[in-house]
């Protein structure tokens, strides 16, 4: 990992930031709607891209986290009362921009029994009466461990489950108050051994002063609770209310933490400076052949222990 001056951003992040393509179709249709975005909500340095690819990370339950990561940019506070049309607008939403792979994730709602379970699952629900070959991701806070709430939402067979650890356990206090990082590791592997079909994915972020042998322990853990997807990517500071980083991680060291990832037996693991969690999402996987996941569920236990050595 590369320490530089952290007011400048080293040649590798540097890239053009214009975007035209659909970016304004997609923004008047959210706005139409009344729906909120993480890519916006949390000023993720893609939302130009994606929007002007045609698409867009939805982010449900409202737009106030009950929740105060340190290093995310949504807003916390005391959010107001779930909408109930809020699905049924997503999914006619989805429609009018022609997605076939929706990416759903939502802020933490610590403030409601079920943790917006119900939501996540109604809004599963509704895209596929909607919208019949859709494929759907779901990336899901932690419910505050409440095992009811995350079975609400596995009985509604969403294609692929992501929850995403983000950072390595010893940073949890620091980065991620009121998050747990076993209680997180058990959603994944309760996911991973439920009856249903779904894949399961979590996501890393770099850059906040974790070490590369941290880094490759919580992959570690990953792998033992089941996980099949992976991404990596940079930690960037969305203002001067959140952390700073620590550290520039040099594209060749993202190639390497891929290398692992696979060794250990990831089916797929994404790692580079601009990737998130739901960046380019349809691409990473075919969620509709669940690329074998019965014999990969099968086999996972051999994976993780080829471990590679820095």
């Amino acid at each position: 990992m590369i320490r530089t001056d952290m007011k400048r951003l080293p040649a590798w992040l540097k890239r053009p930031i214009a975007f035209s393509g659909r970016k304004t179709f997609v923004e008047t249709c959210l706005a139409h709607a009344g729906l909120h975005t993480v890519c916006s909500a949390a000023k993720c340095p893609n939302r130009g891209e994606c929007f002007a690819r045609g698409t867009a990370t939805f982010l449900i339950l409202g737009e106030v986290c009950t929740r105060h990561c340190r290093f995310c940019n949504v807003q916390h506070g005391t959010p107001s009362a779930i909408d109930p049309g809020e699905a049924m607008r997503l999914c006619d939403t989805a429609f009018s921009m022609g997605l076939r792979y929706v990416v759903v994730t939502s802020v933490t709602r610590d403030d409601v029994s079920d943790g917006g379970a119900s939501l996540f699952a109604r809004t599963v629900e509704l895209l596929r009466k909607r919208i019949p070959d859709i494929s759907v991701e779901l990336l899901v806070p932690d419910f505050n461990g409440n095992n009811d709430a995350l079975e609400t939402v596995l009985r509604s067979r969403p294609d692929i489950i992501g929850h995403n650890i983000e950072t390595v356990s010893r940073l949890y206090a620091a980065v991620r108050p009121g998050a747990s990082y076993e209680r997180s590791l058990k959603i994944l592997a309760k996911t991973a051994n439920h009856e249903a079909p779904i894949l399961t994915k979590s996501g890393i972020m770099v850059g906040l002063g974790e070490t590369r042998e941290e880094v490759e322990a919580a992959m570690k853990d990953l792998r033992s609770a089941g996980c099949s997807i992976l991404t990596i990517g940079q930690y960037l500071r969305p203002s001067a209310r959140q952390l700073p980083v620590v550290e520039f991680v040099h594209p060749r060291l993202f190639k390497r933490f891929e290398e692992i990832g696979l060794a250990m037996g990831f089916t797929k693991v994404y790692a580079a400076p601009y990737v998130r969690s739901s960046y380019r999402a349809e691409e990473m996987v075919d969620a509709k052949k669940l690329i074998h996941f019965f014999e990969f569920k099968g086999g996972h236990e051999d994976g993780h222990s080829n471990h590679i050595s820095p």
